[in-house]
């Protein structure tokens, strides 16, 4: 019998990263910081009600730079749940399950991603205008 001290399972050690763990692990995350969003999205909207000084307050905060780069990061967080949620239902109808075509459409996601990202902060940063 052997007496050397072995992981019972497999353990993140063992496997070198690739970009399906990424995607999974980033699928998870980014709907944790959509749920935070969402309760910023409803400050928002509480303090749009409360009057204009509070409103002046809640824009004042989004206007500075941690403001700025918290939306940022925000918008990025739902362009890549939404693209990697359209890959699940695309693999729900059981397209794209080799091993090929899944390290592809993870990269489309991530990519995607970003552009769409890109899109968003490029119209907004030009006072909405397409």
């Amino acid at each position: 019998m052997s007496s050397r001290e072995r992981p019972l399972s497999p353990h993140l050690q063992v496997y070198r990263w690739q970009i399906q763990m990424v995607t999974s692990i980033l699928h998870r995350a980014t709907g944790v910081v959509l749920a935070a969003g969402a309760l910023v999205i409803a400050a928002g909207l509480l303090s749009l009600m409360i009057g204009p000084e509070s409103w002046a307050c809640f824009t004042g905060v989004a206007g500075a730079w941690y403001g700025k780069l918290f939306l940022f990061g925000w918008s990025w967080a739902f362009a890549y749940h939404l693209c990697n949620g359209v890959r699940h239902v695309v693999q729900d109808f059981a397209i794209g399950f080799s091993i090929p075509a899944f390290v592809r459409n993870s990269w489309l996601s991530v990519v995607g991603s970003l552009v769409i990202t890109a899109l968003i902060w490029v119209c907004a940063l030009n006072g909405g205008a397409a």
